[in-house]
């Protein structure tokens, strides 16, 4: 919904534009000019709040025309037209009585003539101070706990305000407590305030603060009227029974009482404390009791506090005990015993009084006199205490630690021995004693030199670690609290397996072997535990040629009559149950080469030269006889016919039967086709 200036000024520009429109038809005949315009601010452009303000708009026009032409007078605020007036004369005002810190701000005013207009210059406003504030409270009467209402307003005011609200204690200057609240819609706020404890008569002043631009205004303080504050409950006071010298035996009786308003919104609780430790309290009731036969332990200071949500007062009071009689003391020969020593008690009060005694170990009593003595056991260790007694006061002693040493066992030292002990491997040596008062101290030796130490508090053994490279011997040194020298174990020998290392393989005398010498292989590890299987192998076959398992830290083998087909590259592997199976180290690669003698060569040469010559021989010989019996066909078949069986033929068979038993004589026959 519109402002009604907002729906007046609309109206008022239609009716404007009606005259503007009647006034151009006129200034056809009449000529007219606005030779300036300015605002007059009465009584000044700075007012205090509350005081009267008139704006007048003053216009200086020329015209033609025997009268002043209508004309239009607008009034701005921070740019926002608020009031327009029409008007034939050269000045136009507008009241403001009592202005407020909402009315400064930055002001003009516009005069419209026909189709012509003028502004005026700005001019800022300023209205000092707030108007005074409106204090009421919602009671003039007050208990402690409770709360007191304070409504504080500025009705003739805008929002944004913020109050600032303050509680004083009457003829006291310093201020209790004070609150700020800005209300963003509202000139006014409501504020709670509780009522305290020290309150005894209040009251509240309240001030406001508008911030207008860039200044901030403040009112003055409004007082509100007077609150009377009464107590909740009083006090708390005291009262100790029996009166005068209190003597230990005595029942006492302290009593906390406090006197509770009927207008009080809660019953409060009633505390009291000894030392910061609650030794009674009540909820319901105006008084709490604590009552307990009276010892030196019960002097002291004594509080009693009573306390609601929101208040608390506090007494105090010192109760002093006469003591009937010292506190007794426990006395031994000795707090640390060997089993089988006697042990002696005596329990003594200063000044001898006639007393009962109890002597007693935990909850066990063991005498009722003065003195006790026994021969302990290591079940005699613990705590021992004296009670000594006069009437109903009884009164503890001192408590005394008996330790009583049982002597050590002889220790034993072992190791796991399901397992071999692998070099690098943690080992876990143990040492235990069966009997013997705990705590013992063990400290394990490893070639006479301390290498770790344990303390146990029970016969359990004490494990050490070692990681030995090795062979080891060990041994524990154990001791106790017993006056007995310190007792030392057995030797325990760890016997360490070394897995393999470093392995070569190398060729006895020369890697070039002669044909029909022995080929030997050496394969060596630098250290290792035995046994130690070894196996050979040539490069690119899976299995091994040669396995042997010795106590050596070598292994040989040795192939007799070496020939050529010996030859090639040749690597060995070496492992013990130290080494991993599927990591075994394996040497170098040797490449091993194999030739023949010299004078196998040489023989091999003659038998190539021989077979060479044989040959030529041979073709020689072929040569010639099939020569000459070309030349003798030609004679024999001119002859006549010959009987085959003939002395002169049975001399060629005969011949042919020789030749025919040499060495070629094959060849010959060959030859002869």
């Amino acid at each position: 919904m519109q402002p009604e200036w907002v729906q007046g000024s609309t109206m008022w520009l239609r009716v404007l534009l009606t005259l503007l429109l009647c006034s151009s038809l006129e200034g056809q005949e009449n000529s007219f000019t606005i030779n300036s315009i300015h605002m007059e601010i009465l009584p000044a452009q700075t007012v205090q709040n509350g005081e009267n303000l008139t704006l007048t708009c003053i216009v200086d026009i020329s015209t033609t025309s025997h009268t002043m032409p209508q004309h239009w007078i607008l009034f701005y605020k921070d740019d926002v037209l608020f009031h327009n007036v029409s008007s034939m004369k050269s000045a136009e005002s507008h009241f403001i009585p009592q202005a407020r810190v909402y009315n400064a701000g930055i002001y003009k005013c516009t005069v419209i003539l026909n189709n012509k207009e003028k502004t005026t210059t700005e001019y800022e406003v300023f209205v000092k101070g707030v108007s005074r504030p409106t204090v009421t409270l919602n009671k003039k009467e007050a208990i402690e706990g409770g709360d007191v209402t304070v409504h504080c307003s500025v009705p003739e005011e805008k929002a944004p305000i913020l109050f600032t609200i303050e509680k004083f204690e009457l003829d006291i200057k310093a201020v209790r407590q004070k609150r700020e609240k800005t209300s963003q819609n509202k000139n006014f706020v409501m504020l709670e305030f509780t009522v305290e404890e020290q309150d005894r008569v209040i009251f509240f002043q309240c001030q406001a603060t508008i911030i207008s631009g860039k200044n901030v205004e403040t009112s003055e303080h409004a007082r509100s009227e007077l609150v009377t504050v009464r107590e909740s409950f009083s006090i708390p006071k005291f009262h100790i029974s029996p009166k005068g010298m209190i003597t230990e035996g005595d029942q006492l009786h302290i009593q906390c009482t406090i006197q509770v308003t009927h207008m009080a919104p809660a019953f409060p609780e009633i505390i009291i404390q000894k030392d910061k430790v609650i030794v009674a309290h009540n909820r319901h009731s105006n008084e709490a009791t604590y009552s307990v036969m009276a010892m030196v332990e019960h002097n002291g200071n004594y509080t009693c506090k009573v306390e609601t949500s929101r208040i608390s007062k506090v007494s105090s009071i010192m109760v002093n005990i006469t003591e009937l009689f010292s506190k007794p003391k426990l006395e031994s020969s000795a707090i640390r015993l060997d089993q089988g020593e006697s042990l002696d008690l005596w329990c003594n009060v200063p000044g001898a009084p006639p007393a009962n005694f109890t002597i007693q170990k935990e909850d066990t009593i063991l005498s009722q006199a003065q003195n006790f003595t026994k021969k302990v056991s290591a079940w005699d260790s613990g705590t021992y205490t004296c009670i000594a007694g006069i009437g109903k006061v009884v009164k503890k002693s001192n408590t005394v630690q008996i330790t009583v040493c049982e002597k050590l066992s002889k220790p034993k030292i072992f190791y796991d021995t399901k397992s071999e002990v692998i070099k690098g491997h943690t080992v876990k040596v143990s040492c235990q004693t069966t009997n013997g008062t705990p705590p013992i101290s063990y400290h394990l030796l490893k070639a006479n030199n301390i290498l770790d130490s344990r303390n146990m508090d029970s016969h359990e053994p004490a494990v050490f670690r070692d990681n030995p490279t090795e062979d080891a011997e060990y041994q524990c040194i154990v001791d106790n609290c017993h006056s007995h020298t310190e007792m030392i174990t057995e030797l325990l020998p760890l016997k360490v397996v070394a897995p393999v290392e470093e392995i070569k393989l190398s060729i006895l005398l020369n890697e070039m072997v002669e044909s029909g010498e022995d080929i030997v292989l050496l394969c060596s590890v630098k250290k290792a535990s035995f046994p130690i299987t070894y196996k050979f192998y040539r490069e690119k076959e899976v299995k091994p040629f040669h396995q042997v398992i010795l106590n050596e830290t070598n292994a040989v083998w040795l192939k007799p009559q070496a020939s050529k087909k010996h030859e090639g590259q040749y690597y060995c592997t070496a492992s013990n149950r130290a080494n991993p199976t599927k990591n075994v180290p394996q040497s170098n690669i040797l490449t091993v080469r194999v030739f023949l003698a010299p004078w196998k060569k040489g023989l091999i040469a003659l038998v190539v030269i021989g077979v060479i010559i044989a040959i030529l021989v041979l073709g020689a010989r072929c040569y010639f006889l099939k020569k000459a019996k070309a030349k003798q066909m030609p004679v024999e078949m001119s002859r006549p016919a010959v009987p085959l069986l003939t002395s002169s033929n049975e001399k060629v068979l005969s011949d042919a039967s020789t030749e025919a038993n040499r060495p070629y004589g094959t060849a010959m026959v060959f030859c002869s086709y």
